[in-house]
């Protein structure tokens, strides 16, 4: 009986482990920046729904080679921390409201980090309640 579990179990491996792979990120950038100002160069609403955008904050920042961004397929979560580490989790409701959760370390450093992570676009529809701009 035990074998016939463990068979089972093995069995049903590679589905679970297919249902937790996650898509491949087009972006998802750390790093840091010793200007404290350039900060505001990251986008009000925490999000980059252009390319326009993406290369300008690529260039405030000094981002060399900036991935390139299908912007009708994905958009692009910027958040900025003082600390020296940080989380950014995109989550998109079922209703398509795009909201962003973070936290970090509360060591407080020279300048400020960065990350940039790419979501898919498809499902969202505002962006912390406010219509996405096309």
């Amino acid at each position: 009986m035990i074998r016939l579990l463990a068979f089972a179990a093995l069995g049903l491996l590679p589905f679970i482990s297919r249902a937790e792979e996650k898509p491949k990120l087009t972006v998802d950038l750390f790093a840091s920046v010793a200007d404290e100002k350039l900060k505001d160069a990251a986008p009000e609403n925490g999000v980059i729904a252009t390319e326009k955008d993406w290369e300008k904050l690529a260039q405030a920042w000094g981002i060399e080679k900036p991935a390139k961004v299908d912007f009708t397929k994905e958009l692009l979560v910027v958040g900025t921390w003082r600390g020296s580490q940080f989380k950014l989790v995109p989550k998109v409701s079922d209703a398509g409201d795009l909201t962003t959760l973070s936290a970090g370390t509360k060591d407080l450093r020279p300048g400020f980090r960065y990350r940039v992570v790419s979501v898919d676009r498809t499902k969202i529809k505002t962006v912390n309640g406010k219509p996405l701009a096309k």
